[in-house]
């Protein structure tokens, strides 16, 4: 499957146009914050005011992909979301305390459910085909990408808007630290969008070449397992992996450790943070290698990158239960 278009809205400056981002943002304490974009060039500015963060969020790495495809019409939108809209979700639920569950309004309850964006992104476009998201925590992404694998395979599309994307507020962040989730890691969020496609387009320099994934494996040797399928499927072998995207954050490292033995290697949430979707920043940060032939060195964790970048593993686990392999090759 061809990767025609890529967009991301992240806490790096990816949406600026330049090759990975004009200058990396180091976290400062324990959460990322998105940089925005100016979102009127793709929104009017009466409805920017009507959405939340992570709708506008879709809406900008949506219109980014599709305007890198030079595509406005896609067969389908999939979208893959843990959390879903966040703050919406937060508004309804504080109201509802305040007033007693006693003259709710029901807006910020619509607006809250997890097809919102999708739905918004279909709105905007005026595209009345096929509109699915997925909501499978740390999966959510993984099984966007899945499904829009098999449709594009059974031939009943040709171009598909596929993206994740997950956003933390005050409220969420808040108790998921009373948790202890941020002890050794950063939170975070971020949105990615891709046009995959089954015929090759102008801006295509990488294709995905497979999805795996594994939940609560048993021990290292599973997702290794799990691994060595995914290559074989693909007509490839460990040998063949010239560099590995890691989402190696400081949490379970041994997992990524027994991963990335003898291979250099890129650490995404070092820009990007922990979120259940952070491997659709993974694979727009992936798909960039692979299109410039170079990695941002803010990123490297091990070894010397290749003269020569063919083929990229993306590895990523979220909270130690949700395992993912992405693999992409040059076009």
């Amino acid at each position: 499957m061809f990767i025609n278009g890529t967009g991301s809205v992240s806490p790096q400056e990816t949406a600026a146009g330049a090759a990975f981002w004009p200058s990396f943002i180091p976290a400062e304490g324990n959460r990322r914050k998105v940089v925005d974009p100016d979102y009127k060039q793709w929104i009017d500015i009466k409805q920017i005011r009507r959405m939340s963060r992570v709708i506008k969020m879709g809406v900008g790495a949506a219109q980014l992909s599709l305007q890198e495809a030079g595509l406005w019409q896609p067969d389908g939108i999939i979208t893959g979301t843990a959390y879903g809209c966040l703050d919406d979700t937060g508004v309804f639920i504080k109201k509802m305390v305040e007033q007693e569950e006693q003259m709710l309004t029901p807006t910020a309850f619509i607006q809250s459910t997890h097809n919102t964006v999708g739905g918004q992104v279909a709105l905007l476009l005026g595209c009345h085909a096929y509109n699915n998201t997925f909501v499978h925590r740390g999966h959510s992404f993984e099984s966007a990408l899945l499904d829009a694998t098999m449709i594009l395979r059974e031939g009943t599309a040709k171009q598909l808007l596929v993206g994740g994307l997950d956003e933390i507020t005050h409220f969420s962040h808040a108790i998921l630290e009373r948790f202890g989730l941020f002890r050794h890691h950063v939170d975070g969020e971020g949105a990615a969008f891709f046009v995959l496609g089954t015929v090759q387009g102008p801006a295509a320099s990488a294709c995905l070449a497979g999805v795996q994934t594994v939940y609560k494996p048993a021990d290292t040797a599973a997702v290794l397992r799990a691994r060595d399928q995914l290559l074989a499927t693909a007509g490839l072998g460990w040998a063949d992996i010239d560099l590995l995207v890691l989402g190696q954050d400081g949490t379970a490292d041994a997992w990524y450790t027994a991963m990335g033995t003898g291979k250099p290697a890129l650490g995404f949430k070092q820009a990007c943070g922990e979120y259940p979707t952070a491997s659709a920043f993974a694979m727009w940060l992936a798909n960039r290698v692979l299109s410039l032939q170079q990695a941002p060195p803010e990123l490297v964790l091990q070894g010397k990158l290749p003269s020569k970048i063919n083929n990229i593993l993306i590895y990523n686990h979220h909270m130690g239960s949700h395992h993912s392999l992405i693999l992409l090759t040059v076009c």
